[in-house]
C-alpha cells in the first residue's frame, strides 16, 4: 500500500514540476520584452490610442526575438 501512495505523490510532483517550467519559461519572454521596452525607452514620447501602442509593442518585440534567434 505504501509503494502505491509514493508513486501517487512522485507522480503529482512531476505533472507541479512541469507547470512551473512551462510557467517560467512564459513570465521570462514576459521579463525579457518589458526590459527591452524599458532599454529603449519605446513608450515615454508615444502619445496615440492604446490599441495603436499595443500593435507597436506587438511588432517591435516580435522583430526583436526574431532577430535575436
Amino acid at each position: 500500500m505504501s509503494s502505491r501512495i509514493s508513486q501517487r505523490i512522485r507522480k503529482r510532483r512531476n505533472q507541479c514540476g512541469a507547470v512551473n517550467v512551462s510557467h517560467a519559461k512564459i513570465r521570462a519572454l514576459g521579463e525579457q520584452s518589458m526590459a527591452t521596452l524599458k532599454t529603449w525607452r519605446l513608450l515615454r514620447k508615444l502619445r496615440c490610442s492604446t490599441n495603436r501602442i499595443t500593435a507597436c509593442v506587438q511588432a517591435v518585440l516580435t522583430l526583436h526575438f526574431n532577430s535575436s534567434k
